[in-house]
């Protein structure tokens, strides 16, 4: 998780500050499917909590990287109403698993891992 995380973020930087100039680029140098590149930079839109509980090794053990390449609301709070409802399942009456922090934070230390 934490790789394909650090990846996305990764690969944001390198394409924000125009070391390549689009997902295919990226593809082509990485010598990966360009679609794949796609499904890792789309994780660069989950919420700050998610990130920072995933860093953490926090995350639900059913939240893998698999799971996440699929379709995910581009909203943090309703990423983190989803992910209550599925932490609620496996452990009942604790719902705030992931406290409020702030994006600076989180992005901050994704940040350092990318430089």
């Amino acid at each position: 998780m934490f790789k394909v995380l650090a990846r996305g973020f990764r690969w944001r930087k390198l394409l924000e500050t125009g070391v390549y100039g689009s997902i295919d680029e990226i593809a082509a140098a990485e010598r990966i499917n360009s679609s794949y590149v796609g499904r890792l930079l789309r994780l660069t839109l989950l919420a700050p909590d998610i990130v920072e509980a995933i860093l953490d090794g926090r995350q639900p053990v059913e939240m893998t990287a698999a799971v996440l390449m699929g379709p995910f609301s581009v909203t943090w709070q309703e990423q983190l109403t989803a992910l209550g409802k599925a932490q609620a399942k496996r452990r009942r009456g604790n719902r705030d698993a992931f406290p409020s922090l702030p994006a600076g934070a989180v992005l901050g230390g994704i940040n350092e891992l990318v430089n």
